[in-house]
């Protein structure tokens, strides 16, 4: 893997594979750079594709005290390290990144957000009761069971996608980031979308959707769509939050009718 150095040095690394326009991958909580192979092989046949660990998984470093905004300026550092405007697409904790990622770069050429985890009303999990169950989960040393509560409860995966999830190599990876699970979740609840900061993002944004997501996240699309000038929202019909293991082939089929 290769790395570049964030705005407050600290190690950020990406695995860089296939060939022509560049594209920056990045991954969710509870995941790092190899939740995407499913999808990877047609991505890397149209672009150099960028696929990085977020902080504190993988191959990357960390830093300590833990803020959102250090997220932010890792993938704007990651887009401005490279030579030529870049696409960059990013999966609901990673997407949100992505979003401010673009308020701090112009070296962008087209941006594709997947079902951020914008608060709106509507959300149906009791955050605090989630929360302490997680770090009870964690102070005993199950990581699985801090991954599977997350992706059950907050994220609301349903079950037969969670038990194609756990059969995945990057389950592995999963139970590794465990512990960033936690300090991820103290960002988003207070994240508010701002259409007068939103505004300034003119590049062309494609919002995609599942179909049989929760309506929630509809809501945050239509919100986004509404504050970002040049935006669409594509709609996966039958699909949540995992497309990419669920509908591979449609899943592709947006991003490159949307990028190409």
């Amino acid at each position: 893997m290769e790395s570049i150095r964030s705005r407050d040095n600290t190690s950020i690394a990406y695995e860089k594979s296939g060939q022509g326009a560049p594209l920056v991958l990045v991954h969710g909580t509870s995941a790092d750079h190899t939740r995407w192979k499913p999808v990877l092989p047609p991505l890397e046949a149209k672009f150099t594709v960028y696929s990085v660990d977020r902080r504190g998984r993988g191959g990357s470093g960390d830093s300590q005290p833990y803020a959102i905004e250090r997220e932010y300026e890792d993938i704007a550092a990651l887009v401005d390290s490279i030579p030529e405007p870049v696409n960059l697409l990013g999966h609901s904790y990673g997407a949100l990144c992505s979003l401010e990622a673009a308020l701090r770069t112009k070296n962008l050429r087209r941006l594709i957000l997947y079902e951020p985890p914008i608060p709106v009303e509507g959300m149906s999990f009791n955050f605090p009761r989630v929360m302490a169950e997680m770090q009870a989960r964690l102070a005993a040393g199950d990581r699985d069971g801090v991954v599977t509560t997350f992706l059950h409860e907050i994220a609301e995966i349903p079950a037969d996608e969670l038990k194609m999830l756990r059969s995945l190599p990057a389950w592995q990876g999963r139970l590794a980031a465990a512990h960033t699970i936690l300090r991820e979740l103290q960002g988003p609840p207070e994240y508010r979308i701002q259409p007068e900061r939103l505004q300034q993002i003119r590049i062309p944004t494609l919002l995609l959707l599942g179909g049989a997501s929760p309506a929630y996240r509809k809501m945050v699309a239509e919100q986004l769509h509404a504050a970002l000038p040049n935006s669409r929202i594509a709609v996966m019909p039958g699909q949540q939050h995992t497309a990419m293991n669920t509908a591979p082939e449609l899943f592709i089929k947006e991003v490159l009718a949307f990028l190409t």
